[in-house]
């Protein structure tokens, strides 16, 4: 458990929380980007809202053969047959990461409400959030493809 307000504690605690959500609903372990520089292409994108104690968004970006992976193995389906479903397996995992990232803060617990997930299709827009402060942010590997984890906060 780390403090609500310690954020240079943050990216650390949502890479495991992505880890450990990964781990369990999609049977696969995430590994460190070889460019922590290198974003992914943004094809689909899926936020879910924090608000109470911690307010924000936090949004997972992949690309859409990585979104349809995560959605085989996580219903145990064909590649095929994931594609109808891609939209609510990749935002029922934001949905999973933003619950167990809020799990690790101390003192949120019942103090912060998560919203239903949002997911985009396509790369042609321009997200804002209403931070006060630069988001946390994590690119890991998602079984040869990059997905990047962004949390906007504002307090």
């Amino acid at each position: 458990m780390t403090q609500s307000n310690d954020r240079a504690s943050w990216q650390p605690l949502l890479e495991l929380a992505a880890g450990e959500v990964f781990e369990i609903m999609v049977g696969c372990k995430l590994g460190p980007a070889a460019n922590p520089d290198d974003a992914p292409s943004s094809d689909l994108t899926a936020m879910v809202g924090l608000a109470g104690q911690l307010c924000g968004v936090l949004s997972i970006r992949c690309s859409t053969q990585a979104a349809i992976l995560m959605a085989s193995k996580m219903l145990g389906v064909d590649t095929d047959q994931a594609n109808s479903q891609v939209w609510d397996a990749v935002g029922e995992i934001c949905n999973m990461i933003a619950g167990n990232f809020k799990s690790k803060l101390a003192g949120l617990g019942d103090h912060c409400m998560l919203s239903v997930p949002t997911v985009i299709r396509g790369s042609d827009y321009t997200f804002r959030a209403l931070s006060d402060s630069g988001p946390v942010e994590a690119i890991l590997m998602f079984e040869g493809s990059p997905i990047q984890l962004s949390l906007e906060v504002h307090s």
